[in-house]
């Protein structure tokens, strides 16, 4: 009866070929928790074909920042919802080939295992594979990581888990720390309530890149429900022992935040005082006692320094959203505070927001911020005589293809270099390696001994790094994600809690402020500004969607935009691109347009999001004498740019 039903709504049109097969996959699957079956039967029988098609029409993919999905469908079966109450987590996963539930989870976890099993033996590496597994405050994020830790143990590694919700930065630490040979953390970073995620990391504390990303994507699409589904029975991973880790790495990563500070005296002899919000986060648990211990004035939120899985005092958790600091300047307001910060629930990224004027609020650009902390942590380097005119090739900023050209600018201001990597902080992570690796090679061989750069003293890890290889002063990406500190191999908002403090303490005792120290950078390299357009594409049909429009701009390329006349293109689908260390730079579905005003565009799908995103910048020339005039004829053209670039869009897809 269900099969047929199935059947004849493929025939009609209401539901797609593709979720078919993947729905008669789960039904047909032996053995089978009984709910599974429970809930596609009530979902079929009262012909939710929409919900099914989101939930089958393909199978949950690893992206550029691992896997992420909904775990509460629009449509919550009462088998999946169980004695849960409204708001409350349910009591299973929405069940679908294209959301993360416990199927799609347990098959990321072994492809993972598998993955890291077979390139230990080719290496001769004889150990058990040990796991680190981190997660935030969402929906079933501690039963996810309950699931993969004892999943692990069960295929014979070593698991160890954290005593409650972490950061994902701390993850990305503690892999390091402990040695250990992967890392998973079960967030959606600032996705929606009804998602959540699987980020996997290896060795190095970094998201897996190439060749390791797609092994275990291979390991991934080769796997078989039925491999799996078995450890979903009553008891199934009931017996399997994960280590619980202890407070002393809690401490290890507080003692490594402390080289995110280049000077400490700063912050104790001008504390700047903050509103920190951790919108419901995993954010207060290091940022504010690690802001606390350097001296910084630091007031809460009271409503969102409560862990809440609905995120419900915000829209969304995202602090690129000037909506969610909004509780947060109401609390600068009352105290007297001219900067609020925000982190996202899994705090890797910050937002900020300063007072523009008595009890006016402006919020930094992720790019302003970036540029702010890269401006000022040249300048104290080189005050310190850290950074001199005779070493400066060997530091270096790492930014992203599509973060301000600014930093650029700024690099080299300074003398310093500037890297520029694909999107996703994996790719700085994967250059950090590379210059840690050939420091530590070349001092080998030329002084004979060996290196251990955690456990060296920043500044002599720094003096190292730019005399054997490369130092990392900064790498920060657009999207509110800096890192400070090279301990750490993600983007950290702990981290850049404290850096982005220290330099709003070094502009105080300067008698300046945020804005005003943007604007002596624009005189200095002249006026930037960025802007995004998204245009979303939600459901089964999505993906398709999205597809067809970034392969519409390679086969009728864009030759005007507006008024402008485009000058160059530049397709990263291609081979043959290189970085500024001349290294190929992997294919990625991304497209650079050069205009004849100096202002460029990049076009690129979201790797964790249903939408394709517009990247524009604009530019004028430096030392302007009416910079105000100048902000704002760049910022109408770019509104132009941007409006033009969504209509053409729509007409491309077919929706005007």
């Amino acid at each position: 009866m269900i099969k047929e039903k199935l059947e004849t709504a493929v025939k009609d049109g209401n539901l797609l070929a593709t979720a078919e097969q993947n729905i008669n996959e789960f039904l047909n699957l032996e053995p089978s928790p009984e709910w599974v079956s429970l809930g596609l039967e009530e979902l079929i029988n009262s012909n939710n074909w929409e919900e099914l098609n989101d939930r089958f029409h393909c199978n949950l993919a690893f992206g550029t920042g691992g896997m992420r999905g909904r775990t509460i469908g629009k449509i919550i079966t009462s088998t999946e919802r169980g004695g849960s109450k409204e708001g409350e987590t349910p009591a299973f996963a929405c069940v679908g080939s294209n959301t993360l539930n416990e199927f799609t989870l347990l098959r990321a976890t072994k492809a993972l295992f598998n993955y890291l099993n077979k390139w230990m033996q080719q290496r001769g590496i004889l150990e058990q594979p040990r796991l680190v597994v981190a997660y935030d405050v969402r929906h079933f994020s501690p039963k996810f990581s309950e699931i993969v830790s004892k999943a692990w143990v069960k295929m014979g590694g070593y698991a160890m888990v954290f005593d409650g919700p972490r950061s994902t930065p701390q993850l990305s630490f503690t892999v390091r720390h402990r040695y250990a040979h992967a890392g998973v953390v079960i967030t959606a970073s600032h996705n929606p309530y009804h998602d959540n995620g699987f980020k996997a990391y290896f060795g190095d504390g970094a998201q897996l890149v190439p060749p390791h990303d797609l092994g275990v994507v291979g390991e991934y699409n080769r796997i078989n429900l039925s491999e799996i589904s078995h450890w979903l029975q009553e008891g199934g991973l009931n017996d399997a022992e994960v280590a619980v880790l202890p407070t002393e790495d809690d401490m290890a990563y507080k003692g490594a935040l402390e080289d995110a500070v280049l000077n400490p005296d700063l912050l104790k002899t001008t504390a700047p005082k903050i509103v920190f919000t951790p919108i419901h986060g995993t954010g207060a648990i290091s940022s504010v006692p690690a802001l606390w211990d350097h001296g910084v004035q630091v007031a809460l939120v009271d409503e969102q320094s409560k862990e809440d899985a609905n995120f419900s005092t915000v829209k969304s958790p995202n602090p690129e959203n000037p909506e969610a600091l909004l509780l947060g300047i109401k609390v600068a307001k009352k105290t007297k505070s001219p900067y609020v910060f925000a982190s996202d629930p899994d705090c890797d990224r910050i937002g900020v927001a300063v007072e523009e004027s008595k009890g006016s609020f402006t919020f930094l650009t992720g790019n302003q911020a970036a540029c702010i902390l890269a401006e000022y942590r040249l300048l104290a380097l080189k005050h310190q005589q850290i950074l001199r005119d005779d070493n400066g090739a060997g530091f270096a900023l790492i930014k992203t293809l599509v973060t301000s050209p600014l930093i650029t600018k700024i690099a080299t201001g300074f003398g310093v270099r500037c890297i520029n990597t694909p999107t996703g902080f994996k790719w700085m992570a994967q250059k950090m390696l590379k210059y840690e690796e050939q420091a530590q090679t070349r001092i080998q061989e030329e002084e004979g001994i060996g290196l251990d750069f955690d456990s060296t003293e920043l500044f002599t890890r720094m003096d190292i790094l730019s005399r054997y290889s490369t130092c990392t002063v900064l790498a920060a990406e657009e999207s509110y994600g800096y890192l400070p500190l090279d301990l750490v191999r993600d983007k950290d908002g702990n981290a850049s809690s404290l850096a982005i403090a220290e330099a709003f303490a070094y502009m105080e005792s300067t008698g300046t402020n945020p804005l005003k120290f943007l604007d002596t950078i624009y005189q200095k390299y002249g006026y930037h500004q960025e802007k995004t357009e998204n245009i979303y594409f939600e459901g089964a049909e999505g993906s398709a969607t999205i597809s067809k429009l970034v392969e519409s701009y390679r086969k009728n390329p864009l030759k005007n935009v507006e008024n402008f006349k485009v000058l160059k293109k530049k397709d990263f689908s291609e081979e043959g691109f290189i970085d500024e260390d001349e290294e190929l730079l992997p294919k990625q579905n991304f497209i650079q347009i050069f205009l004849d005003n100096d202002y460029s565009i990049a076009i690129r799908p979201s790797g964790t999001e249903p939408k394709i995103k517009y990247y524009l910048f604009g530019c004028a020339e430096p030392r302007s004498t009416d910079l105000e005039a100048t902000k704002k004829a760049v910022s109408e053209t770019l509104e132009t740019i941007g409006a033009w670039l969504v209509e053409d869009a729509q007409q491309r897809v077919g929706k005007k």
